[in-house]
């Protein structure tokens, strides 16, 4: 049994041909599947840092808010000092508590405290009430260099407000 060379010859060139037509679709394929994983990783990159900065955001403002509380017991001791002796309302300076306290947590963190006081005079008392606000504004990075601020700056200000009589 011989085979006919023309025949055979003619199914590989059809069998060629037809491999020809189809070699460029894994390409395309490939590459359309690269660029999908690409910009998943992309945008998952990008949750990563997002989530990274509110985390960031939640502990200066944890911290920012117990500098706050601070500053109001700092301020309410000034006013009725534990030895008894005659306090006063008044506004001291800016407080950088972590410079001050050497506190581990707070470098970074200044407060700023105002006292206010009512007197109020009726028949029955005299009543003086006070009003104590607490200001704490706690930052990282460079925030405060201006137009070369640093992209990491995180800013985070909490206050706090006492009132008191006596």
């Amino acid at each position: 049994m011989f085979l006919n060379p023309v025949i055979s010859l003619n199914s590989q060139v059809s069998k060629i041909s037809h491999r020809s037509k189809q070699t460029g679709s894994a390409l395309v394929i490939g590459v359309f599947i690269i660029t999908v994983m690409f910009l998943l990783a992309a945008t998952l990159i990008n949750v990563l840092d997002d989530a990274d900065q509110e985390i960031s955001i939640e502990v200066w403002g944890t911290r920012a808010f117990a500098a706050a509380n601070s500053g109001a017991d700092r301020a309410l001791a000034t006013l009725f000092p534990v030895d008894g002796s005659a306090g006063s309302c008044s506004n001291p300076p800016l407080w950088e508590i972590g410079n001050d306290t050497s506190l581990v947590g707070f470098h970074g963190c200044e407060v700023l405290m105002t006292c206010s006081a009512t007197t109020t005079n009726s028949s029955q008392n005299n009543m003086t009430q006070y009003l104590i606000t607490s200001t704490a504004t706690c930052s990282s990075g460079q925030c405060n260099s201006g137009s070369d601020s640093d992209a990491s700056c995180i800013r985070v200000s909490r206050k706090v407000e006492v009132e008191a009589r006596d």
